[in-house]
């Protein structure tokens, strides 16, 4: 199994590519918001977009809208649920 902090950085690097943003992994604070003041300024459609990288990359299920606001929070609160979903298999 792989460390969390490789676990983070690969969440880090799949939020950069697949919503190409224009900062690089590294510039992302594990605990940065994603959406709101203060966050990375991401909306709903980059939403939508890291509940299907999370599916396509981690077989991590996102099933609604309750579930995506506290699994978006922020790479940490990704980290945790991938991290769930990889120790229930």
């Amino acid at each position: 199994m792989e460390t969390i902090e490789t676990l983070k950085q690969k969440i880090k690097a799949m939020v950069v590519e697949n919503l190409m943003l224009q900062i690089t992994a590294d510039e992302i604070r594990d605990d940065q918001a994603l959406f709101g003041p203060g966050s990375l300024g991401l909306d709903s459609v980059d939403a939508l977009q890291l509940v299907v990288a999370l599916e396509k990359n981690f077989a991590l299920k996102i099933p609604d809208p309750a579930t995506a606001k506290q699994v978006l929070q922020n790479v940490n609160s990704m980290t945790e649920a991938v991290q769930k979903k990889l120790s229930s298999q």
